[in-house]
């Protein structure tokens, strides 16, 4: 196994300066085409950025060139504009999404997916919408749980949604880190001048993002002293979250880039 090439620094400010440096050395284009980022890449209309920004997120599990093929064989599938086809298409056109499959998501799921997408677009501009709720202030939610939860419970509002499509989407309610949704929203909330990040969204504040806590960053986080609780659950996430607004309070995110590039590309 490769050994880390990096002594872990000793103090608070050491980790900063260390974990920024490597924000700076990953939040560049050239992390672009090896991560599945580069799918909402591939379009300029707001709406084929989020709906293949989400799908790409959704199917961010297992090796990344892998999800990347998949995510380009959908949209092939879907005649290379996802929005258009979702809004215009007829019955007969969804037979050819029924081969689509990539690990457990299978054409039950893209299927609903799409009648969801339909929905929600047949009624607003942008799929921010879907996120925004009023605070839960009775039961003193975090903006983003409250968001995500609210996500959930719309997504699978349509009648006869399939039981079977709701392990792909996950909520703070089930007490998951919810990396997927946490991604997808640091992609399009993430507002700088790198062309990593989209930033098109303006309702939700980078700020109130929480940390994608896959794997990689939990492992390298936890080896950096910056998650202390056992498990890795909700939790885990938002306390990786305030370690890092102690960092940088305004985009405590940007140090995904830190945490995964290390996991990743480094083997920290």
């Amino acid at each position: 196994m490769k050994t880390s090439q990096y002594a872990i620094p000793d103090t608070q400010y050491a980790l900063k300066a260390f974990l920024d440096a490597k924000v700076i050395q990953y939040n560049q284009p050239g992390f672009i085409p090896n991560d599945p980022i580069c799918i909402p890449h591939l379009f300029t209309k707001k709406q084929d950025i989020e709906i293949m920004g989400f799908w790409a997120a959704t199917l961010a599990w297992g090796q990344r060139v892998t999800i990347i093929n998949k995510c380009k064989e959908l949209i092939s599938l879907m005649d290379g504009a996802p929005h258009d086809f979702i809004m215009n298409h007829q019955e007969p056109d969804l037979k050819k999404l029924l081969q689509f499959k990539h690990r457990t998501f299978n054409d039950i799921d893209t299927l609903y997916f799409i009648s969801f997408f339909r929905y929600h677009y047949e009624k607003y501009e942008s799929l921010e919408s879907a996120f925004l709720s009023q605070p839960v202030t009775r039961n003193k939610q975090p903006a983003t749980e409250a968001s995500l939860n609210h996500f959930r419970s719309y997504f699978f509002s349509l009648p006869d949604y399939p039981s079977r499509t709701r392990k792909h989407v996950s909520s703070p309610l089930q007490g998951s880190t919810c990396k997927r949704l946490n991604m997808f929203l640091r992609w399009m909330v993430r507002k700088d001048d790198k062309g990593v990040d989209f930033g098109i969204w303006n309702h939700i504040k980078p700020a109130e993002l929480i940390m994608p806590c896959d794997l990689h960053v939990d492992r390298v986080a936890r080896k950096l002293g910056l998650i202390t609780r056992k498990q890795t659950d909700w939790q885990t996430a938002i306390e990786l979250t305030e370690r890092l607004k102690e960092f940088d309070p305004i985009d405590p995110v940007k140090y995904d880039f830190a945490l995964f590039g290390l996991g990743i590309e480094e083997k920290f």
